[in-house]
């Protein structure tokens, strides 16, 4: 890699954008993060980071059959798992080498397989309730499809939904892990709340997708008119 590639920028700004609620916060503690990164630390490795992050969740769930305390391994996983996450892309962007359809694509496919791993988590966890981690999943998969949807009509790539993004779902989901660990059903109750809450912004996320395509759908006609006419 050339000198000139490795000189860092300091601009963190990709083409994704951000409504969740924390995003300032965030975007300052990324920022910090990426100025006092190793250079030897790559965009692809925290990629990894990040599913080993989620391996780590699911590792932690498992002991927690046993032991309830072995939850507190599975939030330590989740903040791994945000590391890897949220860097692997603005490291790149920090340092302008962004490779942005190749990062695209592997970030969609990691997101893809964290997303599973947390899940048979969760599935395992639930011995009479694994439907519930089941819903939750298939879920939370559709809002990856509708952020790719909006993405391909309305060329807007975005990953919240509305004031909640990833790092707000964590977070929950961290400290419901924590109050697993002294009140039972904690994480059943979350499970289920969250995929009826899921399915909700999903449906309404997809009607906005539905509308800005049959919107695009009439410009397009629009402009095939204005094409033929004018010939």
């Amino acid at each position: 890699m050339s000198a000139q590639q490795e000189k860092k920028t300091g601009n963190i700004k990709s083409d994704r954008t951000r409504t969740n609620i924390l995003k300032d916060g965030e975007y300052k503690t990324i920022h910090f993060l990426c100025r006092h990164m190793p250079n030897w630390v790559k965009p692809d490795m925290l990629t990894a980071l990040g599913v080993i992050g989620a391996a780590i969740v699911f590792i932690g769930l498992q002991l927690a059959l046993a032991d309830k305390r072995f939850l507190l391994l599975s939030i330590f996983g989740l903040a791994v798992h945000w590391f890897g996450d949220s860097l692997d892309g603005r490291i790149a962007y920090y340092r302008n080498t962004p490779r942005k359809w190749y990062g695209w694509a592997l970030d969609i496919n990691a997101d893809w397989l964290a997303t599973i791993i947390i899940g048979l988590g969760f599935y395992f966890y639930f011995p009479f309730y694994r439907w519930i981690a089941f819903i939750f999943v298939v879920a939370y998969g559709g809002s990856m499809i509708v952020a790719l949807l909006r993405y391909k009509i309305a060329d807007t790539y975005s990953i919240d939904s509305n004031s909640m993004g990833p790092t707000e779902l964590r977070i929950i989901l961290a400290t419901v892990l924590l109050i697993e660990i002294f009140v039972p059903y904690a994480l059943i109750t979350f499970g289920a709340v969250g995929s009826i809450l899921l399915i909700v912004m999903n449906t309404k996320d997809a009607m906005g997708v539905l509308k800005s395509g049959d919107l695009r759908d009439e410009q397009d006609r629009m402009r095939a008119d204005f094409q033929a006419t004018s010939v």
